[in-house]
């Protein structure tokens, strides 16, 4: 959102219109040295996990710093992208099948007055997803991929003349826990403008939804490379019956064994419990026919699904 904090014309600023002396230079830097502006937290801000607890001071100084002389961006900085600019607003419907997660969301991105965010709906599966998107008429949609109801690509079919309207235009952004390639290609395909993981931060997605409002394709730096390589390829991927027969779940949990990860880490991933990652990944090794974990880290490494 490099139209979210535009930097003040410094030249203006200058008050008095008297150039100091050069022999008073400690007394010019003195006066030269305003405000930390609001693009100099930003190191602060990237080292926060994703959707964590906002630092009230840092918040608090950095719209007092963005409302100074020098509300620009620091040399080699960039502007605090959560705090929107002058005008900017944007209307976004959440739809994720966890409602702690919408919970966090919306509490990192719908303070509207700062972030120019207003979050309008909400929806944990694909029916209400439709009514709510339809009754509202979002700008951004934020969607998860997994959804009870036929996943984000079901949403994105059944709202397509929505996407397609010329005047109001419904544009989708997946946020996803999942990295998989086929998941990325499949709502992109679908109609979606981005996909980012929920591994990114409240600033980051507040910068994606509006890069996705102004039209702009919006994607996790990996993720990128699935799409210009599947649209690149004019040959269709091939159907792997095996792996079609489990469900997205159940997809998301053999990845995330393969990778190394232990149930307890999956769980918090995906937010659900322990026995029910114990669940899918019997029926994930029932379903391949395979015997323990490390056949199934062997069976998805040769897919390329790790």
């Amino acid at each position: 959102m490099s139209d979210a904090n535009e930097p003040n014309d410094l030249a203006g600023q200058s008050g008095s219109g008297t150039e100091p002396a050069v022999g008073r230079g400690g007394d010019r830097a003195a006066q030269e040295s305003g405000p930390v502006p609001a693009g100099g937290r930003q190191g602060g801000a990237a080292g926060q996990g994703a959707f964590g607890d906002a630092d009230v001071s840092d918040a608090s100084a950095a719209d007092e710093s963005a409302s100074g002389a020098s509300g620009g961006p620091v040399a080699g900085g960039e502007p605090e992208a959560a705090v929107s600019g002058p005008g900017r607003h944007v209307r976004v419907v959440l739809v994720d099948d966890h409602r702690m997660f919408r919970t966090g969301v919306q509490a990192e991105i719908g303070q509207t007055e700062r972030t120019g965010v207003e979050v309008v709906g909400e929806a944990p599966d694909v029916d209400q997803a439709v009514s709510v998107i339809t009754s509202t008429r979002p700008e951004v949609v934020l969607l998860d991929v997994h959804l009870p109801g036929g996943g984000g690509v079901e949403v994105l079919r059944r709202c397509s003349a929505l996407m397609a309207d010329a005047e109001r235009p419904v544009r989708f952004l997946a946020l996803s826990v999942s990295d998989a390639a086929e998941d990325v290609i499949g709502v992109i395909r679908g109609g979606a403008r981005g996909y980012v993981t929920k591994t990114i931060t409240g600033t980051d997605l507040v910068d994606s939804i509006f890069r996705v409002q102004d039209g702009d394709a919006v994607f996790s730096p990996r993720l990128a490379g699935f799409v210009l390589d599947a649209f690149a390829s004019t040959d269709a991927p091939p159907v792997d019956e095996d792996l079609d027969r489990l469900t997205q779940r159940e997809r998301e949990v053999l990845r995330l064994i393969a990778r190394g990860y232990a149930y307890k880490e999956i769980a918090k991933q995906l937010y659900i419990s322990v026995k029910t990652v114990e669940s899918h990944v019997s029926a994930v090794l029932r379903k391949l026919q395979l015997s323990n974990r490390h056949e199934l880290t062997r069976w998805a490494t040769a897919r390329r699904l790790v």
